[in-house]
């Protein structure tokens, strides 16, 4: 990083994007700070793929800006690409072509960088060098496109919904590399739908509505902003619609409460008392329970009590 650096590794001030039916990011700001990762949350909808996509330059903003390691796109182009790693959501590689092949070509772009075999042997595929691309797996597939983004030693990195559709075991693989380049002092900007994801790699998150940042700080920060320890859900089967949710919401230590199709999600500030004041309450009412879980409080948590929507509703 030069000594004369911008503040930040990413600005984003005002940013709009218009489709001719739907507002995709409406007034965005935004700011991720050098050498970390940075996290954009959201449901399906919310704006995400579009912010990181003019981020990455491939969209064009109606208005607004954006500066990326100090540089904008309409004037610094041609740098900010030999910069910059994108791994798009989905990355489609030519399938004739091997690993090796793959690698190399990407490689071609950059005037500096690491070998095609380093990134190769990094991201774990090196028995599969002279396998085309075509025979990869998903979980295969997903590191490829993650050395095609290394492959030119980027000081920043865009990953859009990297482990999407991985099995377990292939999503903590990227997992370990993302960190890996985290720990080298680069900066990432990443979505997921994941919230193990974001809180295990991030350093701070923006939650995304309606083509807004409707809350940003760390995963504690935002968990804590909604001053409830714990959650308790319940079911109540048929019986749930003569439940009385108004005397739920008057027990000690219940913040809020929200019913939905049966289900009902309570925050609590007191576990231990809340749950034997909850039983109480529907034997008094009598209402049977049908099942009942709590958690710690989330980052899922945090966006439904936000929007009102899960982050993987559609």
């Amino acid at each position: 990083m030069p000594d004369a650096a911008p503040k930040a590794a990413l600005c984003v001030r005002n940013l709009r994007k218009a489709y001719k039916d739907v507002v995709a990011v409406d007034g965005l700001e935004l700011e991720v700070r050098w050498g970390e990762c940075f996290g954009l949350l959201g449901p399906n909808g919310a704006g995400k793929t579009t912010t990181i996509e003019i981020c990455e330059g491939l969209t064009v903003a109606d208005s607004g800006d954006v500066e990326v390691l100090g540089m904008r796109w309409n004037a610094d182009a041609k740098e900010l690409r030999q910069r910059l790693g994108i791994q798009l959501q989905e990355t489609q590689l030519s399938e004739k072509l091997t690993v090796v092949e793959t690698v190399r070509l990407f490689r071609s772009f950059f005037r500096r960088g690491p070998a095609a075999a380093e990134v190769i042997a990094l991201v774990q595929l090196g028995e599969k060098g002279k396998s085309r691309v075509g025979s990869l797996s998903g979980g295969q597939k997903q590191r490829l496109a993650l050395a095609c983004a290394l492959v030119g030693d980027p000081d920043f990195l865009f990953l859009d919904e990297p482990t999407t559709g991985l099995d377990p075991q292939a999503r903590r693989q990227l997992w370990e590399l993302i960190e890996q380049f985290k720990l080298a002092g680069r900066t990432i900007l990443m979505t997921t739908h994941y919230m193990d994801e974001a809180e295990r790699l991030c350093d701070r998150v923006a939650i995304m509505d309606h083509g807004k940042a409707i809350a940003a700080g760390t995963p504690r920060e935002l968990i804590a902003s909604i001053a409830a320890e714990q959650m308790v859900e319940f079911s109540a089967g048929g019986a749930a619609q003569a439940l009385d949710v108004a005397a739920l919401r008057r027990i000690e230590g219940v913040r809020e409460v929200h019913a939905e199709n049966g289900s009902v999600r309570m925050q609590v500030t007191e576990l231990h008392q809340a749950v034997p004041a909850l039983l109480d309450e529907l034997d008094r009412q009598g209402v049977p329970l049908t099942e009942l879980r709590t958690h710690s409080a989330s980052l899922e948590d945090v966006f439904v009590i936000l929007t009102g929507r899960h982050l993987r509703d559609e």
